[in-house]
């Protein structure tokens, strides 16, 4: 699973090969890129994180051959619209109109000028922004939040979101906000077509998400500036429409996966929708953040778009007319979101020796670009490994997907006939998908020579809506089992040591680790990041976005009470023996940190070996270098005292209890 050593020293055990991948430069080499926007000449513009500066995302523009940053500190072009934001700025010309983190108040920024605020400070978040140029408006997603003095004992009262018009600075209106459209619970992608007189958007209401069912709604913007009667273009209870755009030449198109996966349309009035590509392959991805852009338009009979087929993501040219694809030639397995501009692409996109990057491609020639790195230094290729993507039987006839990332490390070898401990990784959502982007954090674990069985469990997207919905009513049974099945086919094979196999994951993945931990004998240890381990708890103390989620992954009340007290780790610690560590953003509002703490307490109350790392100012999911690299090295040590294994260091030591 290794090259030859160069020299007697090189050789360890597997979980203590010595690495130049240190937890340091995971940190400081991950710079997270989101959020395409193009703006005049062909000017690119994208979100970058910087974990050094406490997770702030900051907007870059790529303007000729200059990148410049266009938000300096303090500003953080950030919002926390249904908690996981996303949308958080537009473009248009050379003036930018961003939400900024601190305040959620909404800024403008024209062209060399300093960043002012435009709207008032309150309890209101924005995102999702549209430039209503000849109304001189912002038209955004608005989510209302109530005072928290609540009266104790009684329900905390829920934020109420809307459609919203914002008075652009300078106007007669300027930071005036008008509600266009109210009465659902959620709301987003407002689209104001080319000539400014129609605007569609998208409406769900609990206990749907937005991956079970949504509505696209068509209505004219009336001389005043409000809407008309709003038409129900498509969508329903039990069909998931997304991304709705506008074609050059005014028809409106949009995705759906009433076929069984997520699919383009175009709508045709009275007609109804019409299929442009029907396939067996999915052009979307779950709503969990806006501004989610997976297709563009080259020209009106033209769709540059990327889909997803059997989760590795393809690029092509759409003839709108005769449906038929032609491939663009590209290094990349995973393509984030792209936008089309005059000639060109840019796109996030990224592959097993790739990191997620920013690129730009010429649509004439096919000349490829790269603008930003998601990694500043990508490691040698002697020290990453290469993942493979796996298909095996899973529970119930059902054939799952994994990536197994082997041991791997051009300086160091294992002992002959040994097998590498391997670390099964349960992704979030748990509407989610994993990719095969490469990521430090991944390649941190397999130069150290443990071995990554990172899974797409039964409910993953990327595989069709049949395959997502194998989690409804199942959550914590078919994703558990799944990470199962991936071990054991590992060792079935010879590429795992069954007496070392960890499960670790976050959020919706701490679920699944913390149920394979209690209820089934496979996994050694487990580490758990803000994982969910009281699911009555969660829908107490959830989100809106997330507050009815459980009525599709467990069951409605009241069949919910008995499966919440079957499937709820925290009521069955006396089943759970093996040694966890737990890892905590304290201001975690999607999994409160309470959540953690009870699972810790049990677990030391019974004399199981736990290790519990609380930190400040982090919510759900962690952004500042420092706490980045103190749960690396954290986990690191917690693994190897407990297979018996060199640790890595002092300083990267944590208090274990009942050791």
């Amino acid at each position: 699973m290794s090259t030859t050593p160069q020299s007697p020293a090189s050789l360890a055990p597997f979980g203590a090969w010595a690495s130049p991948i240190s937890a340091a430069l995971v940190a400081a080499g991950a710079t997270p890129l989101s959020s395409l926007a193009l703006g005049a000449d062909g000017d690119i513009h994208w979100l970058a994180g910087r974990a050094s500066e406490a997770g702030r995302q900051t907007l870059q523009r790529r303007h000729g051959g200059r990148t410049d940053e266009i938000t300096p500190l303090p500003l953080n072009v950030r919002s926390r619209v249904h908690e996981y934001g996303g949308g958080a700025y537009a473009v248009r010309g050379d003036t930018i109109y961003f939400s900024h983190f601190a305040d959620n108040r909404l800024y403008c920024r024209s062209g060399e000028a300093e960043a002012a605020p435009f709207t008032a400070p309150g309890r209101q978040r924005f995102a999702d922004f549209v430039v209503d140029a000849a109304r001189a408006r912002l038209i955004a997603v608005r989510e209302q939040h109530p005072d928290d003095s609540g009266a104790p004992g009684l329900p905390r009262a829920q934020p109420v979101n809307t459609l919203c018009a914002v008075g652009l600075p300078g106007s007669a209106a300027a930071g005036a906000e008008t509600v266009l459209a109210s009465g659902h619970d959620f709301y987003s992608s407002p689209r104001l077509s080319p000539d400014g007189s129609l605007l569609a958007w998208l409406t769900w209401d609990h206990p749907r998400m937005p991956w079970q069912g949504t509505e696209l709604w068509l209505a004219a913007v009336l001389a005043d500036g409000t809407l008309g009667t709003p038409l129900l273009v498509a969508g329903g209870a039990d069909e998931s429409v997304c991304q709705p755009e506008w074609a050059p030449d005014g028809r409106l198109y949009f995705v759906s996966d009433r076929s069984g996966y997520w699919n383009l349309y175009r709508h045709n009035g009275d007609a109804g929708a019409a299929a442009i590509c029907p396939m067996e392959a999915e052009f979307a991805t779950p709503h969990w953040t806006f501004g989610n852009a997976m297709y563009g338009f080259a020209g009106a009979g033209e769709i540059v778009c990327t889909y997803i087929d059997k989760g590795v993501s393809r690029l092509a040219r759409l003839d709108i007319a005769s449906g038929e694809l032609a491939a663009i030639a590209n290094p990349y397995e995973e393509i984030r979101e792209l936008k089309v501009g005059g000639g060109f692409i840019a796109l996030l996109g990224g592959g097993p020796t790739i990191p997620l990057e920013l690129a730009r491609i010429d649509l004439s020639s096919g000349e490829l670009e790269v603008l930003a790195h998601s990694i500043a230094d990508t490691p040698d290729l002697g020290y990453l490994s290469v993942p493979l993507s796996i298909s095996y039987a899973g529970a119930g006839g059902r054939t799952s997907h994994a990536f197994s990332y082997p041991p791997a490390n051009k300086d160091m070898q294992a002992p002959a006939g040994s097998k590498p401990p391997v670390i099964v990784i349960s992704h979030g959502g748990p509407t989610g998908m994993t990719v095969n982007t490469l990521k430090l954090a991944t390649q941190y674990w397999t130069s150290r020579g443990f071995g990554v069985l990172d899974v797409n469990y039964g409910g993953s997207t990327g595989f069709g809506r049949a395959y997502r919905d194998a989690l409804k009513g199942q959550w914590g049974v078919v994703d558990v089992e799944d990470c199962i099945a991936g071990a054991q086919y590992l060792v079935e094979h010879g590429m795992a040591d069954g007496e070392r196999l960890i499960i670790r994951g976050g959020s919706a993945g701490g679920l699944t680790t913390l149920c394979a931990l209690t209820f089934h004998d496979v996994f050694k240890l487990g580490a758990s990041y803000y994982g969910v381990s009281d699911l009555k708890g969660l829908d107490q103390d959830s989100h809106k976005f997330e507050s009815h989620y459980n009525e599709y992954l467990i069951a409605a009340a009241p069949q919910a009470e008995a499966l919440y007290q079957a499937r709820s780790p925290i009521n069955h610690t006396d089943r759970l023996a093996r040694p966890m560590i737990f890892f905590q953003g304290l201001d975690d509002k999607v999994v409160p940190p309470q959540q953690s703490v009870a699972m810790v307490q049990a677990l030391r109350q019974r004399g199981v070996p736990v290790a519990y790392v609380p930190l400040e100012g982090e919510g759900h999911g962690f952004r500042k270098a420092e706490n980045i690299v103190r749960t690396l090295e954290a986990e690191l040590y917690f693994y190897q005292r407990m297979f018996g294994l060199p640790t890595a260091g002092a300083q990267a030591a944590v208090e274990i209890h009942n050791l």
